[in-house]
């Protein structure tokens, strides 16, 4: 299928690794121009070398994605590069998973706040695509009571609420506003593979826990975020797709 991709602009926050570097491939091989950003100056340098060898524009930057000012500007100085945008990928996550305040302020701080800022950031230059898309990357921790901390599910359930309302109030212009909530999904260098190594019980006990017997790999989830970003996916908006090899019980209705 061709999802319509060549020559619009991706914006991915949190770009180098796992589901964010993967959506950012899969962006660059439909031939889409991409932007990323990380905290990892080193990991947006070779993230974006990447995606150039593809054969598309592609520029990155280190940033601190709760940093507002930070966050506002690399949007812009995008857009400016890459002669617009037309799909924004919110995938960034603090991960506080504790059952403490710390938790709360980062998840407020990073999940949602960056969510909220770059879709505002964007929204001038979303209203000038013909192929406007926001993409928010939540959790099945936001459609079920799980072993994460309160915080972390409050977060995600927020932003499948943020995305829904976004969607009704920019259908008229043409914006399209959906949420993906993975699973729990496995890579190198990722949380889970840390949980393996250094909780192995609390690891066995997630794995048993999905019907599949395995978890995700970015890959799985980051093809779902591009369709459902892409033209292909034009008449979907205001959905929260869950991705998780039916590991969540719950009925979406």
């Amino acid at each position: 299928m061709d999802l319509g991709l060549k020559g619009l602009k991706a914006l991915i926050t949190g770009g180098t690794r796992g589901i964010g570097r993967h959506c950012a491939e899969i962006f660059a091989e439909e031939g889409a121009d991409v932007a990323i950003c990380a905290r990892d100056t080193a990991g947006v340098t070779e993230t974006v070398n990447a995606l150039k060898a593809k054969g598309v524009a592609a520029i990155g930057r280190g940033v601190d994605v709760s940093d507002r000012h930070a966050l506002k500007s690399w949007v812009t100085d995008s857009a400016a590069a890459l002669s617009g945008i037309d799909m924004i990928v919110a995938n960034v996550s603090a991960l506080a998973v504790a059952d403490d305040e710390a938790a709360w302020e980062a998840g407020f701080a990073v999940d949602m706040m960056h969510s909220v800022r770059l879709v505002n950031a964007a929204m001038p230059f979303l209203e000038k695509s013909e192929a406007a898309s926001i993409t928010l990357i939540s959790s099945v921790s936001g459609r079920e009571i799980d072993f994460t901390g309160p915080a972390y599910g409050a977060f995600k359930a927020a932003l499948v609420h943020y995305a829904q309302g976004q969607a009704m109030k920019l259908a008229p212009k043409g914006i399209r506003a959906n949420t993906v909530s993975p699973g729990n999904t496995y890579f190198e260098g990722g949380i889970w593979q840390n949980i393996e190594r250094n909780n192995p019980e609390l690891f066995a006990g997630a794995l048993a826990l999905n019907p599949t017997g395995r978890m995700a790999t970015p890959e799985e989830i980051a093809r779902g975020v591009v369709f459902l970003a892409s033209p292909a996916s034009s008449f979907t908006t205001g959905t929260n797709l869950v991705i998780d090899g039916a590991l969540t019980k719950g009925v979406q209705l």
